[in-house]
């Protein structure tokens, strides 16, 4: 049991929230307005479908790696997290996805639980790679069935404008993965007949895509006029922060992502992101060439950092949890109701973490 200010579908509540064998099972209280009292502030476990690494770890290492790194996020307020691999040759893809399926079967209970897989590449635009290594290529129905038997895969990125991915995107959605349009150098008009055959998303938003301009309005300009959900990465390192408010006006369920490196949680200092070695100096992740790679970010800066852009903290909350669940067509995380997983963040008035629960269990404090 927890006493605070909760926040429920309802709003806000000051009171009780239990729960029992990992499922929440009653919450009470009064409507409260949190700003009134100094008491914790009780929230969802945040979801990211965008991690790559933290702790040291990368998710290309494999089975040990992947746990190292959901526990370094579980620490952060991340309660679930999707797996998210990079460009690799075919071999490496089939053995790390093999990995992920084999943990997910065994998971550390200590860590942010695994929702699946994010397939980041290989089938992204080979001239918009960004830190992605160079094995993009164009995808084949036969490749993704046989991916799909390896892992559960939830999320995949690919550029629309490669041949034969109308068909493949068609294909994706039938399958009931997500598609996100992201590493691409496509057109607006791309962009929208992608989305009018099933891509439902867009791949950190701003990054690797063509940007919007007036007369050629680029992926951007087609995730601005339609899209109705999309990730971006908060840190506001990656995307300038009137560029953040721009998106927040034209896309409805824009969500947060840390798109986060084996440097999360960890020093400044040389890691791996797949097979390229990046470096942390001054809160950001780079190639040799100064390319950004990925980030340092975790899931309870991305909150603060989107409530100093002017959010309140349930709208806050709603695009670090429930709009990534509800993308996912997961409407039973993201949000503390009765029947839901006991997954919370316990903040102090300052937002600083003070506790952390996985379906009832601590991973971090004692509140």
């Amino acid at each position: 049991m927890l006493y605070g200010n909760i926040l429920t579908p309802d709003g806000w509540r000051l009171g009780e929230v239990h729960w029992a064998e990992g499922r929440i099972s009653r919450i009470g209280g009064e409507p409260v307005d949190p700003e009134e009292n100094d008491l914790p502030r009780i929230l969802p476990g945040f979801i990211d479908l965008h991690v790559h690494g933290g702790g040291g770890a990368d998710v290309m290492e494999g089975r040990e790696a992947l746990a190292t790194l959901a526990r370094t996020h579980a620490r952060f307020g991340t309660t679930r997290l999707l797996a998210t691999t990079m460009t690799a040759p075919d071999a490496d893809v089939r053995r790390v996805l093999g990995e992920i399926d084999a943990y997910m079967a065994d998971p550390d209970p200590r860590a942010a639980g695994v929702l699946g897989v994010h397939l980041e590449g290989p089938w992204i635009n080979p001239g918009k790679l960004g830190a992605q290594p160079s094995h993009a290529r164009p995808g084949r129905l036969e490749e993704l069935d046989a991916l799909c038997a390896l892992a559960p895969i939830r999320l995949v990125t690919l550029a629309p404008e490669l041949t034969g991915h109308r068909t493949l995107i068609r294909h994706l959605g039938e399958r009931g993965i997500r598609v996100q349009l992201g590493h691409t150098l496509g057109s607006y008009e791309e962009g929208v007949e992608a989305l009018e055959h099933g891509a439902c998303g867009f791949t950190h938003l701003f990054n690797a895509m063509t940007g919007l301009h007036h007369r050629k309005p680029g992926m951007v300009g087609a995730a601005l006029a339609h899209a109705d959900y999309a990730e971006l990465i908060p840190d506001l390192l990656h995307v300038h922060p009137g560029a953040i408010r721009a998106a927040l006006r034209c896309i409805p369920h824009l969500y947060a992502v840390t798109d986060s490196t084996a440097a999360a949680g960890m020093p400044d200092g040389d890691y791996r992101l797949g097979e390229q070695t990046v470096t942390k100096c001054l809160g950001g992740v780079r190639l040799a060439d100064g390319t950004l790679a990925g980030s340092t970010l975790t899931m309870d800066q991305a909150l603060r950092n989107l409530v100093a852009l002017g959010l309140s903290l349930a709208e806050a909350s709603d695009r670090l949890s429930r709009y990534p669940a509800d993308f996912l067509g997961l409407t039973g995380l993201g949000r503390l109701a009765v029947g839901a997983p006991a997954d919370l963040v316990v903040l102090d008035p300052r937002l600083q973490l003070q506790a952390v629960f996985v379906e009832g269990r601590a991973i971090r404090g004692d509140a």
